[in-house]
C-alpha cells in the first residue's frame, strides 16, 4: 500500500507524513520540487503541480492510498477537481479529503466553495473516500501574536463555544 501525501510541506501535511514514515508506510510526498525535501527518511519526494495533469497522472502512478490537502490558491476548486478525477482514473482504493466544516454555509468564501463542490464530486461519483472537516486549527492564532500578548483575541467567533482542531504530536495515524 503506497500512499502520496499532497500537501506534504505545510503544517498539517508534514506531521501525516512523518506520522506515516514513523510507522513505516510507503509514501511518497509531493512537493514543487523534490529536490528540496527535508522530511523523514525513508520518504519518497515526488515532484509534481496540481494544475499540471501530466505531473499529477504521474504521481498518482502506483499509489493504493491518497491524502489530499491542497492550498488556499486561487485555482483551489480547479486543482481539487483535477486531482479527483485523475484519482479516480488511477484506481486509487482509499482517498483522505482534507475539507473544512460547514462548507456548503459559507458559499461565498471561495475555499468552503472549493471544498464543498469537492465533496459534492466525491459523493456524485461514488469515490471512497474519508473528508476530514477541521474547523479551525490553533496554529492559526500565531499570526495574531501581538495581539495575543496584548489581552485580545482578534477572531470573530462571538459569545458561542468553538470547536478547536488541531494535529497533536501524541496523535497516532494508524494505517489500515
Amino acid at each position: 500500500m503506497t500512499i502520496l501525501v499532497i500537501g506534504s510541506t505545510g503544517t498539517i501535511g508534514s506531521q501525516i507524513v512523518q506520522r506515516l514514515a514513523d510507522q513505516g508506510a510507503p509514501v511518497r510526498a509531493l512537493m514543487r520540487d523534490s529536490g528540496k525535501y527535508k522530511g523523514p527518511a525513508g520518504i519518497e519526494p515526488v515532484q509534481g503541480n496540481m494544475s499540471d495533469v501530466a505531473s499529477m497522472r504521474e504521481a498518482l502512478k502506483g499509489i493504493d492510498t491518497l491524502f489530499l490537502l491542497n492550498a488556499v490558491a486561487a485555482d483551489e476548486m480547479t486543482q481539487a477537481l483535477i486531482t479527483l478525477d485523475l484519482a479516480r482514473e488511477a484506481s486509487i482504493q482509499r482517498f483522505v479529503y482534507f475539507s473544512v466544516l460547514n462548507s456548503a454555509l459559507f458559499d461565498d468564501v471561495p475555499h468552503f466553495a472549493g471544498k464543498h463542490l469537492a465533496e459534492r464530486v466525491i459523493d456524485t461519483q461514488g469515490i471512497p473516500a474519508t473528508v476530514l472537516r477541521p474547523a479551525y486549527f490553533m496554529q492559526n492564532d500565531m499570526m495574531f501574536k501581538d495581539a495575543l500578548k496584548a489581552g485580545l483575541y482578534p477572531q470573530p467567533i462571538g459569545s458561542i463555544a468553538s470547536q478547536n482542531v488541531g494535529i497533536h504530536r501524541q496523535r497516532r495515524f494508524e494505517l489500515g
